[in-house]
């Protein structure tokens, strides 16, 4: 279950993307249901392990990254997958994550 912190900051995010990828209401249930999967996923693995590094947090973000990118090509187009790679890109570059 996901935290009043974390539910707002999923809608957020879903408003955000659904805004950039031109989303169906269809595909923004799915991808809302995505978002929320990835998120207490992660969620999970901080409670589970407090004392994570820098380098294990990363390692377990891109599991997680994985994960959620195998449903969303079951309901995206070509095309909005592409700009979701490309932003997820940007945001690996961003985080100092790499790929």
């Amino acid at each position: 279950m996901l935290s009043p912190e974390a539910k707002q900051a999923v809608v957020a995010e879903l408003k955000r993307i659904a805004g950039d990828l031109n989303l169906s209401d269809d595909q923004k249930s799915k991808l809302s249901t995505a978002l929320e999967n990835a998120r207490e996923k992660l969620d999970e693995i901080r409670q589970a392990n407090p004392d994570l590094t820098r380098a294990d947090v990363i390692a377990k973000l891109k599991s997680v990254r994985a994960n959620a990118r195998e449903r969303l090509v079951n309901f995206l187009t070509p095309e909005q997958l592409a700009k979701w790679d490309a932003e997820m890109a940007k945001a690996r570059t961003f985080l100092g994550i790499g790929s």
